[in-house]
């Protein structure tokens, strides 16, 4: 499957693959196959399962029924899940016989990986290190560039980069990314620090503190170093006397600014009439 094709989103991929075997009355493209016929995909970008979340999502089951329906692929054990592990989880947990899915006929194993990061990533169900550990899959097991990847999913470059960036943290700060304890902005700002320890101490700060994403950046940016400003020691008497003098030849108020190297004059002059009158002046000097 080409990137274009992946970038138009998972509905346009659902519209246009579709078994027509999968296809039944009042629910276009949706089948209902036994849960015991559907297996989990072992690079499923999302990891983390809350227990809590999952029961809750069982008791809605119970009551409501599956709503959203999953995403499979036909494999030759029967199927195998594309997007969805969370919803048949929950639903083998609520006692379901059957779920409510949607067939994708997708063979390539980086294609199929794709397919689940988009579909997550369009509903927003992963968390940032899911989301980065499921671009560094595509990266070093199918070999995708990340301007590959970034075409796949429909983001810029920059933004793949950043989150395998993420990766590099150490294992607790990664897991109090997961949690949402911080943000990947925080994690960002962690990465500025260059070893472990000074990335958990900044760690530590930013959780004991509460502290914003701006805030840790400015724990982490450079301080400006002040410019020393070099004093220059001139004797006050000649330059009052030779202010005197040019006061004398331009008829005015006159100051000299001795700089380091070399210096200024300023000439004051109190109307047009008398900035004309100067420069004639210094023309006829």
């Amino acid at each position: 499957m080409s990137s274009k094709r992946l970038g138009r989103g998972i509905e346009a991929l659902i519209n246009s693959e579709l078994s027509d075997k999968s296809k039944k009355p009042n629910s276009p493209g949706v089948s209902y196959i036994n849960l015991s016929d559907i297996k989990p995909n072992p690079d499923q970008p999302r990891r983390d399962f809350n227990n809590t979340s999952l029961d809750e999502l069982s008791k809605s089951i119970r009551e409501k029924g599956v709503i959203t329906p999953i995403t499979v692929r036909e494999s030759n054990k029967g199927y195998e899940i594309i997007a969805g592990e969370r919803r048949w989880r929950a639903a083998k947990k609520a006692k379901l016989k059957s779920i409510p899915a949607y067939i994708l006929n997708i063979g390539d194993e980086a294609e199929m990986m794709e397919v689940a990061l988009i579909e997550n990533i369009q509903r927003e169900d992963l968390n940032p290190i899911e989301e980065a550990e499921g671009y560094a899959v595509l990266n070093s097991k199918y070999s995708l560039s990340h301007n590959g990847i970034a075409k796949t999913i429909g983001k810029k470059r920059t933004t793949i980069s950043n989150a395998l960036r993420l990766l590099k943290l150490p294992p607790e700060i990664r897991k109090s990314i997961r949690s949402g304890e911080i943000t990947a902005g925080h994690g960002r700002a962690i990465l500025q620090k260059k070893s472990i320890p000074a990335m958990k101490n900044l760690w530590k700060k930013i959780v004991n503190n509460a502290l914003s994403v701006r805030a840790a950046e400015s724990l982490v940016k450079p301080k400006p170093k002040k410019k020393k400003i070099k004093s220059v020691i001139v004797p006050k008497a000649p330059i009052r006397a030779i202010e005197n003098q040019l006061i004398e030849i331009f008829g005015t108020k006159v100051k000299l600014k001795p700089a380091q190297i070399g210096g200024s004059i300023e000439i004051i002059y109190f109307s047009d009439d008398d900035l004309e009158r100067i420069i004639d002046l210094i023309q006829s000097l």
